[in-house]
């Protein structure tokens, strides 16, 4: 990138250049002297010649390019072309904001072979809500002229658009303005922004740049893709093995350098927004190889590549597309770029998006499939059973989901969690598993999306992170002393317990090898997590255990109220004992007659939660959407009721982990269908996730009437007939319903297959 001003003729508001951290252009020359040109010139030939290249890519940038006249550009031009004639191909490019594009500069660079990006943010409101000169008036006009000119006469040096995001602008009427100026690529550009200074959020969602993106995806899918769009192909690419066309995605190593009107090397300009001097290497083009600014310290720290990437961006599922996103996104002050994106959330979800509404060939064409779950696996999930491997995919990107919601709740509740925040960054470099641990309590997601949705109003329960970092620190065994929050009469932390203070607001929580305290006004509490229970007000969580598998009887966490039914009060140990015969029992059931369920619900059940049956007794188990590896269930009259609960209710936990990967069906279909189990009308998802879960049903009462004799099999026998035909009956019309995308006809179709192998039974 060869700077050849460092001015312009706008004054967008949102420009990394001249409105963010580092403000070095307030010092350079407005145009590149013809010396420093010529050197700038020389070092590129220098460097192609000594590596043997077969091409460089120039991009004559700004400030403004244009800013620095038809002549001078010219000269320009002509002199990098004759320099590395002999040695390699030149891609040359003009990037302009286009308001003085004119005729003379289009057949100057139509007889140099330059091509021609513009800057144009949408439709005349969207681009005008940034794009404007300094008086405040809009620059839309006259750049859609310069574009229509290009698109003309010109067509042959148009290279695309480049659109920068704003959240506020109609996402479909913004794709339509650019299509319609049909470029032969578009680009979107997420707002510069770091972890210091986050992007704008209005509505306070989380992942409203994904949402944004995924708007105008869907558009271009349906459209039939009528222009090239970069962000979405390069993530198709990543995720087929292939190359990032952006260095915002991808990890692929940085090749990019810039040259600035006095000649100094820099990085790429997005670091403009980290702090003062972010970019600089300290290399110029006067007593400096190319070679020599790559191996200065901070170019040689952003080559990119997977080991310069945090621990938490290493282990992502769609780290390979992602790359950690923009390097400068990553920025923040005390732990330098060694953190993911602040668009995290964002590009997690975005990709997994593009990934499952990508039809990739078959066998046949020679291509692998490319989705967020592999393809064999998402055929024995969509079977009713999804073996151990399968629920791994599933649970592997819960992971990577959960710690994207947890880095924007910190995101949103900046300062007032720094502490807690820099002591989980410390534990998950330190103790990663520990952190993992805590993080993979279901209820952390329920907890972490409520803030996201109730946005600032979350202030009092945005604190909780610090519980969830005291949690991890007692498991880590560290020292360290944490005020965390108590939401109601009791401080809990997840995946330990709570302790019964009395009273609402804050605890102190002080950590140390083997044990913790707490202390709450004039209270102190004096706990040691592993040794049984002799501290009065401490409620240790408790487990459920049966024939080598555990799973935590959670009825302390307070963000565990997410169900449709009343969750139930600490249990007495009488109940808990009833629960833990019941448990036994029912796991036993599930091994001898149902294995094909084991692995599933070895892998990824966590938590069970005592509920209160509905009052009409209609109703006795239950999942929530955003607790993942958690099901709620009221004591049932025996261990049979509570083995066909627990694997019904786990179809649910499978299939909305599913949904947070995959698009099966068309969320704009608001038809309302009608199933056997259901007095009122469901929505397509609620149809899915019936006849997925009833699936379940049938099939245990198609195994169980084998296991039972007298009436008790006739029962179960009519209990399977009745299923099978009412489950074969929602499959149908999932199938004809014409809202399944090509993965949900696919999916639907091995459920239906499944169903089909019962029907002679």
């Amino acid at each position: 990138m060869l700077k050849v001003s460092s001015r312009c003729d706008l004054a967008c508001d949102h420009c990394y250049v001249y409105e963010h951290a580092d403000q070095s252009w307030r010092r350079r020359p407005k145009i590149i002297s013809r010396e420093t040109l010529a050197a700038a010139t020389a070092r590129i030939a220098e460097h192609a010649r000594a590596h043997a290249l077969p091409a460089v890519h120039v991009v004559l940038h700004g400030g403004e390019p244009l800013l620095a006249g038809h002549a001078f550009l010219e000269e320009a031009i002509i002199g990098i072309r004759r320099a590395m004639r002999g040695i390699c191909e030149v891609d040359l490019r003009v990037h302009t904001n286009g308001v003085t594009l004119d005729e003379e500069f289009c057949e100057i660079f139509a007889a140099n072979d330059v091509r021609v990006g513009v800057s144009l943010d949408g439709d005349r409101p969207a681009n005008d809500l940034h794009r404007r000169y300094a008086d405040g008036r809009g620059s839309y006009d006259r750049v859609v002229r310069a574009v229509n000119l290009l698109r003309g006469k010109y067509r042959g040096i148009y290279a695309g658009l480049l659109c920068t995001i704003d959240v506020r602008n109609d996402p479909v009427a913004v794709y339509e303005a650019l299509v319609a100026l049909q470029p032969p690529m578009v680009d979107f550009l997420l707002p510069q922004a770091t972890w210091d200074h986050p992007p704008m959020r209005p509505d306070g969602d989380a992942t409203s740049y994904a949402d944004w993106l995924i708007g105008i995806f869907d558009r271009w899918v349906k459209d039939g893709q009528p222009v090239r769009m970069r962000i979405f192909e390069s993530i198709v690419r990543t995720s087929q093995g292939g190359n990032s066309l952006t260095e915002a995605l991808g990890v692929d190593e940085c090749d990019l350098v810039v040259i600035e009107t006095d000649g100094e090397y820099e990085q790429a300009d997005s670091l403009k927004t980290a702090f003062d001097g972010a970019p600089s290497t300290g290399r110029d083009v006067f007593g400096h190889s190319l070679d020599e600014a790559a191996r200065s310290p901070r170019m040689s720290g952003h080559l990119g590549g997977l080991e310069g990437l945090c621990d938490t961006c290493r282990a992502c599922p769609v780290v390979e597309s992602c790359g950690g996103g923009l390097y400068a996104h990553r920025y923040r002050t005390g732990s330098g770029f060694l953190n993911p994106s602040v668009y995290c959330a964002d590009l997690m979800k975005l990709i997994t998006h593009v990934r499952s509404r990508t039809r990739v060939r078959d066998e046949a064409g020679g291509a692998p499939a490319t989705h967020a779950i592999p393809l064999a696996d998402l055929d024995a999930l969509a079977s009713g059973y999804g073996g151990g491997d399968a629920l791994a995919v599933l649970a592997e990107s819960q992971k990577s989901l959960r710690r994207a919601l947890v880095a924007s709740v910190n995101e949103m509740a900046g300062p007032a969690v720094s502490e807690a925040w820099k002591l989980l960054t410390v534990l998950d470099r330190e103790h990663p598993g520990t952190v993992q641990e805590v993080l993979d309590h279901p209820y952390v997601r329920v907890w972490s999306v409520g803030c996201l949705e109730q946005g600032r109003r979350a202030t009092a329960e945005t604190g909780y992170l610090a519980n969830i970092a005291a949690a991890a620190a007692v498991r880590a065994g560290v020292t360290t002393r944490l005020t965390v929050s108590v939401p109601g009469d009791a401080l809990y932390l997840p995946t330990l317990g709570s302790v019964a203070t009395g009273q609402v607001g804050e605890a102190i929580v002080e950590t140390r090898p083997g044990a913790f305290t707490v202390t709450s006004g004039d209270r102190h509490w004096d706990i040691r997590p592993g040794e049984p229970v002799a501290t009065y007000g401490w409620h240790p969580h408790r487990l459920l255990t049966a024939g080598g598998m555990a799973v935590v009887l959670d009825d302390v966490d307070p963000f565990r109220d997410c169900y449709d039914l009343r969750v139930s009060s600490r249990l007495s140990a009488g109940r808990l004992a009833g629960w833990r015969e019941m448990f036994a029992g029912a796991w036993e059931l599930i091994q001898r007659d149902h294995p094909a369920y084991l692995p599933a619900l070895t892998a990824g059940l966590r938590v069970l939660t005592p509920l209160e049956a509905s009052r009409d007794g209609s109703q006795v188990s239950a999942t929530a959407r955003q607790a993942f590896g958690a099901i709620g269930v009221a004591l049932p009259a025996g261990p049979e009721q509570l083995a066909l609960l627990m694997i019904h209710e786990f179809q649910h936990v499978k299939l909305g982990a599913i949904f947070d990967l995959l698009d099966l069906y068309d969320e704009n279909d608001v038809t309302l269908y009608r199933a056997a189990w259901r007095k009122d009308p469901r929505p397509l998802d609620g149809l899915l996730q019936g006849a997925y879960a009833h699936m379940a049903v049938t099939d245990f009462w198609r195994v169980r009437r084998h296991a039972l004799t007298g009436a008790s099999a006739e029962s179960a026998t009519a209990r399977f007939l009745h299923w099978r035909e009412a489950t074969a009956d929602a499959i149908q019309t999932l199938a004809t319903s014409g809202s399944l995308t090509a993965l949900g006809e696919r999916f639907v179709g091995g459920m239906r297959a499944t169903v089909q192998l019962w029907a002679g039974d």
